[in-house]
């Protein structure tokens, strides 16, 4: 396995030019803004319970994290 660094200083084992390193075109949404309600969706957590996140947060305030790995 070959490792390269980009011009960010970020290690990963897909060449440099692999679509799964490029960066979101111009003009492309990142997520939503900040304060922006976010779409009814539901997701397991970490027992695998599904949890309704604007149902089951009963109106309370939630920080939600996005983190997507550079190389999946």
């Amino acid at each position: 396995m070959v490792v390269e660094r980009d011009h960010h200083g970020f290690d990963a084992p897909a060449p440099l030019g692999h679509p799964g390193r490029a960066g979101l075109p111009k003009g492309h949404s990142t997520g939503p803004e900040i304060g922006q309600r976010l779409p009814d969706f539901t997701l397991p957590n970490a027992n695998g319970t599904p949890v309704d996140y604007h149902n089951d947060r009963a109106g309370r305030k939630s920080v939600v994290v996005f983190y997507r790995s550079a190389v999946w």
